[in-house]
């Protein structure tokens, strides 16, 4: 066709409009859609005017994208005026979006290809973990909750129930804690017989408090009598029988001490002997241990203060965690430094313990929170923890009874048992 007598149409496109003259004069407006750019919407509008006149239409562009000679068909196809002319380039209009989609389709098709290589991605359970802490059973929000009304709980609540959650832990294997510190009269019984305490009524039981001491512990003295009056010189010659095929569970409650309360098990030393005849040497506390993880889930060490002797030795080398415990005293306190300073140098376990152990801080009174502040912040940049207890008159004499302490107390123990606690998270180092 000559392109001197094709009726001509015009376009003149601004950003995403366009204003389209038709061969006749008529003048419209044009903007792109969603799915249709500008410049498409052109083509399309001039092929319809080409159709409309049934002939070949010249379609004469300017923008921001130069100007353009098109020679649009009533089918829909485009040729060029002048093919030896760039600007006369019948694609260049439609160039730009060319390459774009040219270049989202290079990009699905990767996108497809790495999908196929990597495999399917992991599947969402549709079952989300429990997180949230327990419903309330008593007080005021218990009653809100029951009316239908709950209240979120606050972040202490939230905390709390984090703590109950770790020592409520049952792991793979028998762990085992030492509370240890060379001086006596520190609070190591005690710290003993309140982790025990908390990590089995939290945790269900099959927890023993094991007083590996040769001078005179004083564990079963303040802790319930069981049925029998065994001590862990009873227990030794009958490891053997306790450790055969043929044992029941039960069979171990004739050599310890049942804490009804508190749903513990205290193994005594004698306190009525002198050291020389309650000695434990290396073969023999092996001998026990095996008792005790063949019956227990938990051993929490109530350790001498020989930190020569092979039962303490064995000991550390069996224990998960340090716990060392202190009163305020600065003599109290510097023991519990001169252990750690030990332990680093000892071994590579002893170290990792030492590293990782937890220090509580007891109140021997109810003037000492300062003290008790200050041998905290002492021992801060030298182990994973450090919790101070406040003064409590059920720690200080007479049977150690969870239920006896204050509030406050309870709550304190429950924060030293979930740090010692969260020690036994990993294979013993």
């Amino acid at each position: 066709m000559n392109t001197e007598t094709a009726p001509r149409a015009y376009a003149t496109v601004t950003g995403p409009t366009a204003t389209f003259v038709t061969p006749d004069g008529r003048t419209e407006s044009l903007a792109a859609t969603r799915t249709e750019d500008i410049r498409r919407a052109i083509v399309r509008r001039a092929t319809d005017e080409a159709r409309r006149v049934g002939v070949d239409l010249e379609l004469i562009t300017a923008g921001d994208h130069g100007s353009h000679r098109l020679l649009v068909h009533a089918d829909g196809a485009i040729g060029a005026i002048d093919p030896g002319s760039a600007d006369d380039d019948p694609r260049g209009f439609l160039s730009d979006i060319e390459r774009r989609e040219e270049a989202r389709d290079t990009a699905q098709q990767q996108d497809v290809e790495i999908a196929v290589a990597a495999g399917p991605p992991a599947r969402v359970s549709f079952i989300a973990p429990t997180s949230e802490a327990a419903a309330p059973t008593g007080g005021g929000r218990a009653l809100l909750r029951h009316l239908g009304i709950v209240i979120k709980p606050s972040p202490a609540e939230l905390a709390r129930a984090d703590r109950e959650r770790i020592v409520s832990t049952h792991w793979a294997g028998c762990r085992t804690i030492a509370v240890a510190n060379g001086k006596g009269g520190v609070g190591k019984t005690i710290t003993t017989a309140m982790l025990a305490a908390v990590l089995a009524r939290s945790g269900g039981g099959n927890v023993l408090a094991w007083d590996n001491n040769d001078t005179r512990g004083t564990l079963g003295w303040r802790t319930e009598a069981g049925l029998y009056d065994s001590t862990i010189r009873d227990l030794l010659p009958a490891a053997s029988e306790l450790l055969s095929p043929s044992a029941a569970i039960s069979d171990i409650s004739a050599f310890v001490h049942h804490q009804s309360a508190d749903r513990y098990d205290v193994l005594r030393s004698n306190p009525e002997l002198l050291a020389v005849h309650q000695k434990i040497a290396e073969a023999e506390f092996d001998l026990l241990m095996q008792v005790a993880a063949r019956y227990y889930r938990l051993v929490i060490f109530d350790s001498g203060n020989d930190e020569s002797a092979e039962r303490w030795l064995r000991m550390v080398d069996s224990s998960f965690q340090l716990v060392i415990p202190t009163l305020t005293a600065p003599e109290s306190a510097e023991s519990a430094a001169l252990l750690l300073d030990a332990l680093r140098e000892r071994d590579e376990h002893s170290a990792a313990l030492a590293a990782n152990a937890v220090v509580v801080v007891t109140q021997a009174e109810p003037s000492t929170r300062r003290d008790a502040e200050r041998i905290a912040a002492g021992f801060a940049d030298h182990v994973r923890a450090v919790e101070i207890v406040p003064f409590d008159p059920g720690l200080k004499s007479g049977p150690l009874r969870f239920d006896s302490l204050r509030p406050a107390t309870r709550d304190a123990w429950l924060k030293v048992a979930a740090s010692a606690a969260s020690g036994l998270r990993k294979i013993r180092p």
